[in-house]
């Protein structure tokens, strides 16, 4: 669909129902405008026959009188004699001389060809003398003619885009006032001769809106065109249109368009839309994902989702969304939608998917399995989850959902002893902070016995209502030495200021290690803020397989702030 710009005279002839129409099948949509200048000037014209009406003097079959593309005061109209006016005179053959650019404040073009013609020309001048005198400040020069043809351009300085600054119909009260794009196009040093001007990539709706802006500050958007209209308001650079747009998008946006608008937000150059759609698909992350419109996004756009710490999503959820993706985009690039495929068309932003953070058994069922991965890439990860201390491995293990800054732990313990059996029973001790955090996982001791396998169940357990917050099943592989071996949960659990906890571990395996002479409050101090974290522990009651404050097993807490 194109628009194009009619322009004839003598007055305003829009017709918006043949605008949004198309007129025919075989025509543009035309829209058409009076031949009145900005200023009220009439614009200026290449036609040796045009005759503007002027007090400069009377046309005659080899006189015509051209005025200036620009008014060096706006004040003066097409009836005024001052200003950028100037009643010149010139043979056909002066037809084609070189168009007045936009901004100048005087401009006359003198040809002679005749003696005829240039007797004329004094004569018209000498009818007019007040005027050619008041508007120029040659005008003596004017009366002696040269014997070749010559022309006079006088510039002002232009200033760029001041329609930017006019919010108001007040402010824009004609078109090429309204826009700077549009004076450029009709005014310009470079503006075309044409009565037609063609706009090949305007949708007719959405140029109508941008009229209807310009003539009434009337804001007429809706979904289906608001996007058309922010583009054709950037592309003809009117910023208060583009404000009304961009405010509608951010007050109608939703977990169900939040990936489009991000597209469209990305496109346009709108970071504050933007931004407000990725805090919307942070809170809404398994909504947006759903949505229609996540498929149809381009690479860019889902890798700067995936590079978030803020999603509120498990790992393998987002890796089956990233494969989805995957699929339609390799239907677009018309190939088969084959493992390797997958992985091309994925490719940064597979190394965003952060696999370490799924558990074994979620990374065995699903990524594992799907050939996306490399065979060393998979052995990697799953020494990853098994051994310790764990290898390194190319992807990314730090934890998502809400957090923010670095990793934390505290430990309990000051010193570590010998043989901690185990029968089934859970190892537990109740704590609270002072502040918000969430708690990732814990720290646990290993075997005494040299390198060893555990299975292995944390919880986090509200203590006034016995509601299990988080846990994981899982497993661990220890090294048979006295250190702490890192057990995470499937998601952050949040922990409030002043609330009993009770952190929670059953382990099936041999005879392990354990933490003496505890410490009843332990207190973290962040490096870089100097924020303070304090850790409370108590007894919790029940049966806790011996662990209590001074001694026993959960010598780590990890955790965000």
């Amino acid at each position: 669909m194109r628009c194009c710009v009619c322009l004839f005279q003598p007055s305003l002839q829009c017709s918006p129902s043949k605008m949004a129409a198309g007129e025919s099948n075989s025509r543009s949509s035309c829209l058409n405008f009076s031949n009145v200048g900005p200023l009220g000037n009439a614009p200026p014209s290449n036609s040796a026959h045009s005759t503007p009406a002027s007090n400069g003097g009377a046309a005659g079959a080899t006189g015509r009188i051209n005025r200036s593309a620009g008014n060096a005061n706006p004040q003066s109209g097409p009836e005024s004699g001052g200003g950028a006016e100037s009643a010149v005179r010139s043979t056909p053959g002066a037809q084609n001389s070189s168009r007045q650019p936009v901004g100048q404040s005087a401009g006359a073009s003198v040809s002679g060809a005749t003696s005829g013609a240039a007797s004329n020309m004094t004569s018209s001048s000498s009818s007019s003398s007040t005027s050619t005198a008041s508007s120029s400040a040659d005008a003596p020069a004017a009366a002696s003619l040269p014997s070749s043809p010559a022309s006079v351009l006088v510039y002002r300085e232009p200033v760029y885009n001041w329609q930017a600054t006019k919010s108001t119909v007040k402010e824009r009260f004609a078109l090429a006032v309204g826009s700077a794009v549009f004076d450029a196009m009709f005014n310009g040093g470079m503006a075309t001769t044409s009565t037609e001007i063609e706009l090949p990539d305007v949708e007719p709706a959405a140029f109508l809106a941008l009229l209807k802006f310009l003539y009434s500050d009337e804001v007429q958007i809706g979904p289906e065109t608001v996007m058309t209209t922010l583009y054709t308001a950037k592309k003809y650079a009117v910023p208060a249109l583009e404000a009304h747009c961009v405010e509608f998008l951010k007050k109608n946006l939703r977990a169900d368009n939040a990936f489009m608008l991000l597209t469209q937000a990305r496109l346009f150059d709108e970071p504050q839309l933007a931004s407000l759609c990725l805090e919307n698909i942070d809170k809404n992350t398994a909504d947006a994902l759903a949505a229609e419109g996540f498929t149809d996004i381009d690479l860019d756009t889902l890798m700067a989702v995936l590079e978030r710490d803020t999603l509120g999503l498990r790992e393998v959820r987002l890796f089956g969304s990233a494969v989805r993706w995957a699929e339609a985009e390799a239907q677009r690039q018309q190939l088969q939608p084959t493992p390797e495929n997958k992985r091309r068309v994925l490719g940064k932003a597979l190394s965003l998917i952060r696999f370490p953070l799924m558990t074994i058994e979620e990374f065995a069922a699903g990524p594992a399995q799907s050939g996306i991965l490399t065979d060393r890439e998979v052995v990697s990860l799953f020494l990853h989850f098994t051994v310790n201390p764990k290898p390194h491995v190319e992807f990314i293990d730090r934890p998502r959902c809400c957090l923010r800054g670095k990793e934390c732990s505290i430990t309990r313990f000051s010193q570590v002893e010998s043989r901690w059996g185990y029968s089934g029973t859970s190892d537990r001790i109740r704590f609270s902070v002072n502040r918000r955090i969430f708690v990732v996982g814990f720290g646990l001791y290993g075997s005494i016995h040299g390198p060893t396998d555990y299975q292995v169940n944390i919880q986090i357990i509200h203590t006034d209502s016995n509601t299990v917050l988080g846990q994981n099943d899982t497993g661990f592989s220890c090294d048979g030495t006295a250190s702490t071996f890192r057990v995470m949960f499937k998601e952050p659990v949040e922990i409030l200021p002043s609330v009993n906890y009770i952190a929670c571990a059953t382990l099936k395996g041999p005879d392990s290690h354990y933490g003496t002479k505890g410490m009843r409050k332990v207190t973290h101090e962040a490096p870089a803020t100097g924020t303070k974290t304090c850790f409370t522990f108590c007894y919790a009651a029940g049966n806790n397989n011996g662990t209590s404050v001074e001694d026993g097993q959960i010598p780590d807490v990890i955790f965000y702030t």
